[in-house]
């Protein structure tokens, strides 16, 4: 009750600055080539990051792509384009993922997108596509195409504005999506639980609402990257420097006995007495069969200790969406659609 006023305050500050926009009054500007945005109304742990690297995995072949960052918690300012000599510090952790999973495709960060995004293209002129992580209240940019994350049990349409809720933008913002997922939904989600989730949301007529749930891979070491074999009884310590572990430490629960958990907050720049602090955790498990967990996200910020890390058994768990009720097709055709109907690229 105390922070309210304080919320009161935010959200009308974010209603007028979208009326600006909404009235032209602010400018938004739009370029020659198809722009996706990626985004969400909430702060942190909707799953961009995975929806970004699972558009760039679908696309990557058919068209030349860029991707643009604000690169979060960064310790540089201004536009970069990541190279073999790109650190997480330089450009951020989520952008180092995205590169060191997809060297070929072109990883640049910056924070004035309306700014990037040309920089980008004299960098890289073959671009055809620009994907926009995390952009969608950057409304100095248009997108072509709007893409708005909303986690199933955080739903933007019984949120709350900022510091009492986790709502960064009206509601009413969701309005310039072009596709709404409802993201970190359980597996076996039901038919009843899915129509009464698009009642609640209440889409326009344009709108198109998926619905996907959370995938994890096999576990491969930090440094090596060999794939974990699985040993039954192994304990588990969890290291996590992200906003929302709550779908990861489920999954724990449900494939180990058990595990212990040491939380940063989120993008966490992990330093010498962190790494000593963890290891210190990990010798006090008893068992001999024991391992480490973290998120890929938290990886790139741990392998500046890669050699100290080299023969410690420290894994990655893989992350990546999976589309419910058989629509992962129509998703993948709609994004397509938008791109080779874009004027030019018809052209």
């Amino acid at each position: 009750m105390l922070l309210l006023p304080f919320s009161l305050i935010y959200g009308l500050i974010i209603y007028l600055r979208n009326w600006l926009f909404d009235k032209n009054i602010l400018q938004s500007a739009s370029f020659n080539l198809p722009v996706i945005c990626v985004g969400n109304l909430s702060v942190g742990g909707t799953g961009k990051s995975p929806m970004v690297e699972f558009l760039i995995e679908k696309l990557k072949d058919g068209f030349q792509l860029g991707v643009l960052s604000r690169g979060y918690k960064r310790k540089t300012r201004g536009y970069a384009l990541a190279n073999p000599r790109s650190t997480a510090l330089e450009i951020g952790d989520e952008p180092m993922q995205f590169f060191n999973k997809f060297p070929d495709v072109s990883v640049a960060v910056g924070e004035e997108r309306v700014v990037a995004i040309p920089q980008l293209l004299h960098d890289k002129p073959d671009t055809g596509v620009i994907i926009l992580d995390d952009a969608f209240q950057h409304r100095y940019v248009k997108a072509g195409f709007n893409i708005l994350l909303t986690e199933y049990n955080n739903l933007y349409t019984r949120d709350w504005f900022l510091p009492t809720g986790d709502l960064r933008d009206q509601p009413g913002s969701a309005r310039r999506a072009d596709i709404i997922i409802v993201t970190k939904c359980a597996g076996d989600l039901s038919l009843a639980e899915k129509n009464y989730t698009i009642k609640e949301i209440k889409a326009a007529k344009h709108q198109h609402i998926f619905f996907s749930a959370i995938s994890y891979g096999t576990p491969y070491h930090i440094i090596t990257k060999a794939p974990w074999e699985h040993v039954p009884e192994t304990e588990v310590l969890l290291v996590t420097g992200i906003a929302n572990p709550g779908s990861l430490k489920k999954y724990l629960e449900e494939s180990f006995n058990g595990y212990e958990e040491i939380a940063y907050s989120d993008h966490h720049i992990f330093t010498i007495d962190d790494l000593k602090h963890i290891l210190k955790k990990y010798d006090q498990i008893g068992s001999d069969r024991k391992i480490i967990i973290t998120t890929e996200k938290d990886a790139v910020r741990l392998q500046k200790f890669s050699h100290q890390l080299r023969d410690l058994p420290l894994f990655v768990m893989p992350i990546r969406p999976v589309f419910l009720f058989r629509e992962e097709k129509e998703f993948t055709q709609l994004i397509t659609t938008f791109i080779q109907d874009f004027p030019d690229q018809a052209s």
